[in-house]
């Protein structure tokens, strides 16, 4: 049995096509158009050639009609469309898992947004968290001892954006993070003089860089991903 599928039907002409060449085969024609219009034409050409028919969608779509007591869209493309939103979803998230923590430079140049900041500003939950909502994010740690990579300054400002906090929270968001892993506080990591140094490097890369700035002090993830998605709409401007 020879199958023949015809994708993307959206206008008569196909149709007729369509419909003569099933009669000079002798088949039949499984549809699942649901323009009302497209769907009608089909109907008429198919009884004129004498052309077998069988509607596969119309008994679902009145089946969830009748039970949801409302009308179809018709809108052809729909699954389609929600397919196309997932996969740009899953390849964002695959895109901050790979460029996470500055892993390969060559991303920054390849992501919508770039975040910049020290150890324990969020960049990682912020980066996955941007990723569902379909952008590809890359971020960078600052280190006094590491060079950022050059690619850093070849990206247009607009779209990094350099993350600080206040230096008594990051001490103790650090301590805590320590005494997770358990680590003793007094640890250089944690350290007041070190976490102002670190500050104080990563602010000058971020004027060099020429990117805002968003403190995210006493703010939760979502709330500060909102302000950059907002910022993004702007073209990296702040509120």
């Amino acid at each position: 049995m020879d199958i023949r599928r015809v994708p993307y039907v959206d206008d008569k002409k196909i149709i007729t096509e369509t419909v003569e060449a099933a009669a000079d085969a002798r088949g039949m024609i499984a549809f699942t158009m649901v323009v009302s219009e497209l769907q009608g034409y089909l109907l008429a050409e198919a009884k004129r050639l004498n052309v077998p028919v069988v509607d596969i969608m119309g008994p679902m779509l009145d089946g969830l009609s009748s039970l949801y007591d409302r009308p179809p869209k018709r809108e052809p493309g729909l699954v389609r469309k929600l397919d196309d939103e997932y996969f740009r979803k899953v390849e964002a998230i695959e895109f901050a898992v790979k460029y996470d923590d500055g892993r390969d430079p060559r991303g920054l140049l390849r992501a919508d947004i770039v975040l910049i900041g020290v150890s324990r500003t969020s960049k990682t939950p912020l980066s996955m968290y941007l990723a569902h909502k379909r952008l590809k994010v890359a971020n960078v740690p600052l280190v006094p001892e590491v060079e950022p990579a050059e690619e850093l300054y070849m990206i247009p400002p607009e779209k990094c954006i350099g993350l600080t906090i206040d230096p008594e929270q990051l001490n103790g968001i650090r301590k805590e993070r320590l005494k997770s892993l358990g680590l003793t506080s007094r640890a250089n990591y944690a350290n007041m003089e070190r976490i102002l140094q670190e500050l104080d490097y990563a602010e000058k890369v971020m004027k060099r860089v020429g990117c805002p700035i968003l403190d995210v002090s006493n703010k939760a993830v979502e709330e500060t991903a909102n302000i950059i998605l907002d910022m993004f709409r702007k073209g990296g401007k702040p509120s």
